[in-house]
């Protein structure tokens, strides 16, 4: 097929790489131009210097980009690539943002004769390098019938939750998880230490029962030797968390676990941690 991708950052720039070793004919922006420079150095495709040029005669147009207002830009905007979209081209929208954006760029997408999917992905940078990301899809069950061999050149796992915004919805759900269990995960190595036990070794084992997770076996050694600079990022992790919450008290849902954890990564963000890995939730208790 002919794709377009928008947004090469960490996720994006592999995703985008995974198509074109399928063999698709792709064409990338990026807002950061040496950036795509480079990605096309890497693999075979074209580089495009917006949005809507990168979009012209494309059957699937993917976006992975910051958050609800990157979005709009470059969906929406003066060179957004809903302004060249051929008629019928889908619109598969990988960044993490706000169910309400998704909704929103459905409907002009209908008004527009486009299709529109939801997309947000979990899995971080190694799953997109891997390709086994797994992905939480909003939209209507045809236009994904199309789209869905395409989108597994990254996925392991990919399902349609409903429609659109229900994606969203889903990775708000995943990040509501990931924040309870990373503090979790993170008192336990601290009380591992405190109580002078061989935290390593007491990981080795545990991870393997019920208390294990994908953090755990992937995290508990990095926070033991207080390593944080790389992975997800506290501040993405807190704009993710503020979609969650702000989510929550529009539909009335509870979050009394994810709004504190949420306050704890602020002072993470105060000790100077804003792009420490969330596992970075240990070093306020070991400080």
């Amino acid at each position: 097929m002919k794709v377009a991708f928008i947004g090469l950052g960490v996720m994006g720039y592999p995703m985008a790489g995974h198509l074109a070793n399928a063999g698709h004919d792709v064409t990338v922006y990026n807002r950061t131009a040496t950036k795509a420079e480079q990605w096309c150095q890497q693999y075979k495709g074209n580089r495009a210097t917006t949005p809507a040029e990168a979009a012209r005669n494309a059957e699937i147009v993917f976006t992975c980009v910051g958050n609800d207002d990157d979005l709009r830009q470059v969906v929406a905007g003066p060179q957004g690539v809903f302004s060249s979209m051929a008629q019928n081209a889908i619109l598969v929208d990988h960044t993490t943002a706000s169910a309400e954006v998704a909704r929103e760029l459905a409907v002009i997408a209908a008004d527009k004769g486009l299709q529109f999917l939801d997309a947000p992905v979990s899995g971080g940078q190694a799953g997109a390098e891997n390709g086994v990301l797994s992905i939480m899809i909003g939209g209507e069950p045809a236009v994904y019938e199309r789209a869905a061999a395409v989108i597994d050149c990254y996925a392991k796992s990919a399902k349609l939750l409903g429609p659109a915004g229900s994606g969203q919805l889903a990775k708000m759900v995943n990040q509501i998880c990931i924040a309870g269990l990373v503090q979790g995960l993170a008192e336990g190595v601290h009380f591992a230490k405190q109580a002078g036990l061989d935290a390593a070794a007491v990981f080795d084992v545990i991870q393997h029962g019920a208390a294990g997770s994908w953090q755990m076996v992937n995290r508990h050694q990095t926070m033991i030797d207080d390593q944080f600079d790389f992975g997800f990022a506290v501040d993405w992790m807190r704009k993710d968390l503020k979609i969650a919450l702000d989510e929550a008290r529009s539909n009335g849902a509870q979050l009394p676990v994810t709004a504190l954890v949420d306050q704890f990564y602020s002072e993470v963000q105060k000790m100077g941690g804003n792009r420490w890995d969330t596992s970075s939730l240990v070093k306020r208790l070991d400080s």
